[in-house]
């Protein structure tokens, strides 16, 4: 474990609180870390008020860990809490200007009948397409073309549609909701980190690239003189794309930078449908909102973060 340059304890809490009671309800979870060259799950538990009836773990067909609840008695309430440990280590550095020329990147992956594919290329391909938040459109091919003149080494033109979206586009929790159109975010230039997520993938799909939706958690920072605050944080959105030479390299337009040692990998889809840390349906609950509470402290300030609770979230390092 002295390996790792950092390590998180991650708490995420969510409550439903439902105005009739729920006779039956079955949920799916993705609320664990994946492990990766550069991250590993240290420890992870679940901890569910009510207890439902029968619990499932599988991998989904992106290979994210996914538990199953099905719960068959009446509640009015239901509570999840998912409590991590992740080690970090840096990424292997990255030279972007040697990445080679988009074009090359989209036509080396282009359908071509009878050529035989290497697997992570086939892989790739899969997220060419358009999916349930995600458009291929002339318009948002031709907002990124700006970045994507020929030639362009291809993670050098990424890095610079990632930066215009941030430069052009404004952070605004009301402006948008899960269900929100990426047009709409394109026309309105306002959104959250799942709508500018959706919207890059949309610009690079939209050229021939191939690009997933990140899911995971960042470390924020309190405002100067304050105290870290449990449950201030928030889950968070970015992007990868596969490029032949590096494999999967991550971008993150809400901050404008690479992926580092502040970013914790829950895992990967097309898009927000297929990595909703919980997703469920029910008989009965009629309105109902989820409260949702994160917490990511660095371990040297857990004493000072959970005060006497510090106690609780020892063990789950050992």
């Amino acid at each position: 474990m002295s390996d790792f340059a950092v390590r998180y304890h991650i708490r995420h809490d969510t409550l439903y609180a439902y105005d009739q009671p729920v006779g039956e309800s079955r949920q799916l979870l993705r609320l664990t870390p994946r492990d990766l060259p550069w991250q590993h799950c240290l420890s992870h538990r679940i901890e569910i008020h009510p207890e439902p009836s029968r619990k499932q773990h599988f991998r989904d067909g992106f290979g994210n860990p996914v538990q199953s609840l099905h719960f068959e008695r009446d509640h009015e309430e239901l509570f999840i809490r998912a409590e991590s440990w992740v080690g970090l280590t840096p990424r292997p550095a990255l030279s972007l200007s040697d990445s080679p020329p988009w074009e090359e990147v989209r036509n080396g992956l282009a359908y071509r009948a009878g050529r035989n594919v290497p697997p992570a290329e086939l892989e790739a391909t899969g997220y060419l397409f358009e999916s349930t938040h995600v458009r291929v459109k002339r318009d948002f091919a031709d907002f990124a073309a700006a970045d994507f003149e020929p030639g362009t080494p291809m993670l050098l033109a990424v890095k610079g549609l990632m930066q215009r979206i941030f430069d052009e586009f404004t952070f605004d929790p009301e402006a948008t909701d899960v269900s929100t159109p990426v047009t709409e975010v394109f026309e309105k230039r306002r959104g959250v980190c799942q709508d500018f997520a959706h919207f890059m993938l949309s610009c690079l799909r939209s050229l021939g690239l191939p690009a997933r939706y990140v899911s995971g958690y960042l470390l924020t920072r309190p405002p100067a003189g304050k105290p870290r605050l449990i449950g201030a944080d928030a889950t968070h959105a970015w992007i990868a794309v596969y490029c032949p030479v590096y494999g999967w390299v991550d971008f993150d337009p809400t901050n404008a930078l690479l992926p580092a040692l502040e970013h914790v990998t829950i895992g990967w889809g097309r898009d927000f449908a297929d990595v909703s840390p919980l997703r469920g349906v029910l008989l009965g609950g009629g309105d109902h909102e989820p409260k949702i509470a994160v917490t990511m402290v660095p371990e040297g300030e857990l004493a000072a973060v959970y005060g006497d609770r510090d106690a609780i979230v020892a063990p789950l390092i050992e």
